[in-house]
């Protein structure tokens, strides 16, 4: 059987597809990620923050089924981005559901003139293009969406002939969690809260870490032979807990892929486990010779690349929704550079509708 940490990492991803529920994070992840109703707020370790809503997911609306067309909403996004600090504006996005392949959007006209009303009031149009779904809505169509979040609204973009309609449900909460988390509430410019107190007193933006990467040998492929091997899989499987392909009983031995580092290091890597959509690799950092002692990178890896680890993994079969995760050598360590997913899996678009990050970082090559 999977491991209980395996279970709960492929909750995560799962969590994508719903709303209504705290996200799972991994321990010690810095931000903070919430959902409510059709919304999702994901704010990362410079205090910037991200909130995304959806077209209405309960189905219970009558004009989102009409509007379709086939008892279903039309697929739509919105995107409000806000750095931290005093005095910061909200940037908007709008993007309408564009999955892929054999698509109602591949039908839709080259160019289209969305007219966007609020409660029924005109508040201007965007302009959408065939292969170009994701646009900016002008900074007075971005305050009068954020006014109308606060309340119940009816929010919705039409042609004329076909409509998406944005819903409300849980943005008044992640509005209101976004002012907390940039220590707004209260102040002139909070979107939920407002109030009296000083725009001075907001909480400032924070730095990015900066991480400086170590070269690593570009022929980087280790041959061992398979004694060295055989020894070198016992030592993994003493910290590989997550790992029933390498630990189970009744598991084929699996490849031992060893690169080589810097700094007399080597990186260890496996098939962890398999998932419905997913396999996860396991990768240590070892010594080049006994005692190997490995150390743990993650359980969860789908790639590797010139000394860094890649942990992308689907929200389920179609792809329209992943988390994703980074390890960067910095001649010593794997450092965490990047954490985060692509919002929830509403069917918006092929990799996911945004990127919704808790964690970034500035990665520099050696002497950048």
């Amino acid at each position: 059987m999977r491991s209980t940490r395996n279970a709960a990492f492929l909750a995560m991803l799962a969590a994508c597809a719903t709303t209504g529920a705290a996200a799972i994070e991994p321990a010690g992840a810095p931000g903070v990620r919430f959902e409510h109703g059709d919304w999702e707020l994901a704010c990362d370790n410079t205090r910037t923050c991200r909130a995304a809503g959806y077209h209405s997911t309960s189905g219970s609306d009558d004009d989102d089924a009409e509007a379709a067309g086939n008892g279903e909403p039309l697929p739509v996004s919105v995107l409000f981005t806000r750095k931290a600090g005093p005095n910061e504006a909200v940037r908007g996005e709008f993007q309408i559901g564009n999955p892929g392949g054999d698509q109602a959007t591949d039908q839709l006209p080259q160019r289209m003139t969305l007219a966007m009303t609020i409660n029924g009031q005109a508040h201007g149009k965007v302009l959408i293009e065939q292969g170009k779904w994701t646009v900016d809505l002008a900074p007075a169509q971005t305050q009068a969406l954020l006014s109308s979040l606060t309340r119940r609204s009816r929010i919705a973009w039409t042609d004329g002939t076909r409509t998406w309609r944005l819903s409300d449900k849980g943005a008044a909460a992640v509005l209101l969690k976004m002012d907390e988390f940039q220590g707004r509430l209260g102040t002139p410019g909070a979107l939920a809260r407002k109030g009296a107190r000083d725009e001075k007193t907001v909480l400032p933006p924070l730095p990015a870490p900066v991480v400086v990467a170590a070269a690593v040998p570009r022929q980087d492929l280790v041959t061992w032979p398979k004694a060295r091997l055989d020894a070198l899989r016992a030592a993994l499987k003493t910290q590989a807990e997550d790992c029933p392909v390498l630990t189970e009983p009744g598991e084929s031995p699996n490849e031992i892929i060893v690169r080589r580092l810097s700094g007399g290091k080597l990186l260890a890597s496996t098939l962890c486990w398999r998932g419905a959509s997913n396999t996860g690799d396991a990768y240590w950092v070892i010594n080049a010779n006994p005692p190997y002692a490995p150390e743990l990178v993650t359980s969860y890896g789908a790639g590797y690349d010139a000394g860094k680890i890649d942990g992308s993994q689907k929200g389920r079969g179609m792809g329209d929704c992943w988390a994703f995760e980074h390890w960067t050598w910095d001649g010593k360590r794997f450092v965490h550079t990047n954490l985060g997913n692509s919002g929830a899996c509403n069917g918006i678009a092929p990799g996911g509708a945004w990127s919704l990050p808790t964690l970034v970082t500035t990665v520099r090559k050696p002497g950048a």
